[in-house]
């Protein structure tokens, strides 16, 4: 393979994952804006001592970069910080996970760690 072929096969690949979607902190504000626009939303509700959840984030993070599930947007919530957000989606436990197709749940995952699992949650924001 010539060297510029090498440059453009690395600069498209840049260019396919600047495109994905990254997961960013919970706001209400951003949350509404994306239910308004009837985009889909992956909810991650995480705690940093969580066992469970650093076993998804790996699997959240890759699902985000993947072609079918580069439009869901993954907003993550903190289990300890965003009492708020807990109570306004009736969460019990950190390691949940909620699909949201417009602003309406469309699925829910509590401590799923398997990539079927959790890309199911992503099928069904996205579907």
């Amino acid at each position: 393979m010539k060297q510029t072929q090498i440059l453009a096969a690395a600069l498209a690949f840049c260019a396919t994952m600047a495109s994905a979607a990254e997961p960013k902190p919970f706001t209400q504000t951003e949350f509404d804006q994306l239910a308004k626009d009837g985009k889909p939303v992956v909810v991650d509700v995480s705690a940093t001592w969580c066992p469970t959840c650093k076993a998804q984030k790996p699997i959240v993070e890759s699902l985000s970069k993947q072609e079918p599930y580069k439009g869901v947007a993954v907003l993550m919530a903190d289990f300890d910080a965003d009492k708020a957000v807990l109570k306004h989606f009736k969460v019990t436990s950190q390691s949940t996970l909620i699909a949201f197709k417009g602003g309406k749940e469309t699925g829910r995952s509590v401590g799923d760690t398997t990539p079927t699992g959790i890309e199911n949650i992503f099928r069904k924001a996205a579907n």
